[in-house]
């Protein structure tokens, strides 16, 4: 019995990851989403080798000039060059989003995983301190940590991340209470194997499919966090480049300069718009009922 149910679930992943590769090549909108993500993020780290303007000069001679041949998305209030300041501040929107899930999957995930595995008191315990920061919004949250931290983009990233925290470990109990009473979790104990082990062999493996499409989704959430507390001067702090601090400078200037609003707005919209969409398509890849 030992040896089937550990034999098994080896001998299913690679067929289950093909029939899921395959799926999510047949899904057009999720292939779009990750050609959009891929692109930002070529640009994004890129940006040290285009032949851009630097980011950060200022020109008095060309402030607020339209978009033309020597200022391809035109200038700022100080005469920046917009486009580099676009590309640059990519680095910052998608560095945010990306490591601010990593610190809510991090934290959350494993307190998800102990509450759903033990039950009992410890369950209690986590379920209703979790409950209590699910009860404030969001973003609501994610201003009060940062406020509270400091104006820094490492501190917006790590409110970010303490606020969607208890997203991962709400789905992680469920996805673990699902799976704890599987016939294999049975045969694990039955020949004496710790609770860590059954935890990180086999439950954590077989509830990361739920958890890799939910981070997708959250690192779309977390932009647009980050582009908030940036707007609100919580965030990446001036001058350096933030899709957030741009259009914090932008809607001073909406009726004389819309182009300064409108391309840092762009680059929110298509960067969301690509999670979102690669997300989705990971979840029907991952699905078990549809492979």
């Amino acid at each position: 019995m030992s040896v089937s149910a550990q034999v098994a679930p080896a001998a299913k992943t690679k067929p289950r990851e093909n029939r899921a590769w395959k799926k999510m090549k047949r899904n057009r909108s999720a292939i779009a989403g990750l050609i959009i993500i891929a692109f930002f993020t070529v640009l994004a780290i890129a940006a040290p080798l285009l032949p851009l303007a630097d980011p950060l000069a200022t020109s008095w001679g060309a402030i607020r000039k339209a978009p033309s041949a020597a200022h391809w998305l035109g200038t700022d209030d100080i005469g920046r060059d917009v486009l580099s300041r676009m590309i640059w501040g990519a680095q910052a929107s998608l560095m945010a989003g990306v490591i601010s899930v990593a610190i809510a999957v991090l934290t959350g995930v494993p307190f998800g995983l102990i509450s759903g595995y033990f039950g009992g008191w410890v369950d209690q315990v986590i379920s209703r301190i979790t409950e209590a920061f699910l009860a404030m919004p969001f973003l609501i949250m994610a201003i009060a940590l940062a406020a509270f931290l400091g104006p820094s983009l490492m501190n917006a990233m790590i409110a970010i991340g303490l606020s969607a925290m208890p997203i991962f470990v709400r789905l992680t109990r469920s996805q673990v209470l699902a799976v704890k009473t599987e016939d294999y979790i049975e045969g694990a104990r039955s020949i004496g194997l710790g609770h860590g082990d059954i935890m990180l062999r086999y439950i954590l493996p077989n509830i990361v499919p739920p958890i890799i499409v939910q981070a997708t989704l959250t690192v779309a959430t977390a932009i647009i966090a980050e582009a908030s507390l940036s707007f609100l001067g919580l965030g990446q702090q001036a001058p350096a480049p933030s899709w957030g601090s741009m259009l914090n400078v932008a809607k001073n200037f909406l009726t004389q300069a819309p182009w300064m609003a409108m391309w840092p707005g762009v680059a929110i919209f298509c960067v969301v718009i690509g999670f979102n969409l690669l997300g989705d398509g990971l979840r029907d890849a991952l699905d078990p009922r549809e492979n």
